[in-house]
């Protein structure tokens, strides 16, 4: 028997990543294209003070990704939150509903940057001979392809549009330096009337712990990470520091460099503070840029999901045939045809930003599971302790920041995001039903 092959015969995933190679990975799926957005919509909130909105979403950030990171060195599964709920609690549906929410914000977030990808190509290069829409699935083809090809292949090219997204945000906040210390930095905006500086920050900060969010993707690669004890808590918490860091420099420089009135309104915020502090460099290479960040977001989540589908069919949560590895190129096949199947359908659909803003609501639901998951192992008699141990204390205020998020996030939204997550909740309970159902009656 060799490390890729089981006593069966059948071939496993393969061991390749490291450390550094899963830090980038996890840094990539955070540090994506909701950055360019969100930094302008958090100025809009918190003012001047954007930064400290950030500061705050680390901490809250943080707390779950030290959860994963604990469980991460427990139990290194592919399969992830699914397995970790399913070994706190040993209810087979809720670990069922869980893996089916990550895995419709998978599905949901490649199909977004599909289409987000094929517009800035267009766009950036003017052709006209190919519609967006046969872009986005020569897109999807193409991310079909790297995926199945390797998990090696996979890593590389996230690390290759890693260092192109964070050579983006570097050369933001090296062009804007010089503007540091100009503004106010704790000016808010007046319609808050008598709200403190905390109040409008913590809001703010709401709407900027979703830059945060990529640390869950991580966990899921567990069976082909080196030393996955390790190589799971270090990578995690390198790469969400990593992206603070990254994001707080860029929150400073962008409201110095634009006030922060302006930042709101512009269409492409990041862009607008490019023309301000290097008018010198062409404004088409930020939304060269913004290419291998989607890409890389779109990626890493087609990795992610995956081996999440992989993970739960040899917990028998789906079925066996989805568990399946190429004895070549050693990648779960079927799942990954699966997946282009029902990104396809997504595109056809049209829209689908409804269904992208209820699986946000899901992964708040996810991470709410999954801090519960911890606190519940750490007082479960007989279960060993991992290579990464944090104090009980952290998962219980994650999981209230969580809920705290998710209560915020459901009443700030219009009724169809938490009427779609309820929809896709209730779909996965049914789904579990029936899957059952067929498994006694083939038996």
């Amino acid at each position: 028997m060799t490390a890729d092959i089981d006593t069966d015969g059948a071939p496993r995933l393969r061991r390749s990543i490291g450390t550094t190679q899963l830090a980038l990975y996890a840094l990539g799926s955070m540090v994506g294209s909701g950055i360019y957005g969100l930094i302008g919509k958090a100025a809009g909130q918190a003012g001047s003070a954007v930064w400290l909105s950030f500061l705050v979403a680390l901490f809250a950030a943080l707390l779950t990704s030290l959860s994963y990171a604990s469980l991460g060195s427990r139990y290194p599964r592919a399969g992830g939150a699914a397995y970790m709920t399913d070994r706190a609690f040993g209810i087979p549906v809720l670990s069922f509903t869980v893996g089916l929410a990550l895995i419709a914000s998978g599905l949901t977030s490649i199909a977004t940057q599909s289409k987000i990808f094929a517009e800035i190509l267009v766009d950036l290069t003017g052709i006209s001979i190919a519609s967006p829409a046969v872009v986005a699935v020569g897109f999807l083809l193409i991310m079909t392809g790297v995926v199945f090809r390797g998990i090696r292949e996979s890593i590389w090219v996230n690390v290759g549009c890693t260092i192109m997204e964070v050579s983006g945000l570097l050369l933001v906040i090296m062009s804007g330096m010089s503007y540091w210390g100009t503004v106010d930095y704790f000016q808010t905006p007046a319609e808050h009337g008598d709200a403190t500086l905390a109040v409008v920050v913590l809001q703010a900060s709401v709407l900027a712990f979703f830059a945060f969010i990529g640390f869950e993707d991580a966990i899921n690669v567990a069976e082909e990470c080196k030393n996955p004890e390790v190589t799971i808590p270090l990578g995690l918490v390198i790469a969400t520091l990593a992206a603070a860091v990254l994001y707080i420099g860029v929150a400073i420089t962008a409201v110095s460099v634009v006030p922060w009135q302006e930042l709101a309104e512009a269409p492409s915020p990041l862009t607008e503070v490019m023309k301000r502090s290097a008018p010198s460099i062409p404004p088409w290479l930020m939304s060269f840029i913004a290419l291998f960040s989607v890409a890389n977001t779109a990626l890493v989540n087609y990795v992610t999901a995956s081996r999440l589908i992989y993970g739960m069919a040899n917990q028998r949560l789906l079925p066996e045939r989805f568990a399946r590895v190429h004895r070549t190129r050693r990648t779960p096949y079927v799942a990954i045809l699966a997946l282009l199947v029902a990104m396809l359908l997504l595109l056809v659909i049209g829209n689908i930003a409804d269904l992208a803003a209820a699986t946000v609501l899901l992964l708040l639901v996810v991470f709410i599971a999954v801090n519960a998951s911890l606190i519940v192992l750490k007082r479960k008699p007989g279960e060993v302790p991992g290579r990464f141990e944090i104090p009980i204390i952290l998962p219980v205020i994650g999981l209230l920041i969580c809920g705290t998020l998710l209560a915020v996030r459901i009443a700030s939204s219009n009724w169809k995001a938490p009427a779609l997550a309820m929809a896709i909740l209730l779909a996965s309970v049914v789904a579990y039903v029936v899957l059952r159902a067929s498994r006694k009656e083939l038996r």
